[in-house]
């Protein structure tokens, strides 16, 4: 867990090779049409080899879940 304090029970990661300009507003989106969700972490890496450089956004988010009866 990357923050005791905050945990977490959902991640969801966003990556491009391509177009990595727009990945921000993609991340935004999805945040912005999943108000459910708290994100709590996010979490950018980049990788790349000889020929692609990726960028990922990783999310990590709490869902208040039903409780099981």
């Amino acid at each position: 867990m990357l923050r005791p304090s905050k945990p977490f029970n959902g991640v969801k990661v966003l990556s491009a090779t391509t177009n990595r300009d727009q990945l921000g507003d993609h991340v935004t989106r999805w945040i912005t049409e999943h108000p459910q969700y708290q994100v709590v972490e996010i979490v950018v890496s980049q990788s790349s080899d000889a020929s692609f450089h990726c960028l990922a956004y990783s999310l990590f988010y709490w869902e208040s879940l039903p409780k099981k009866t």
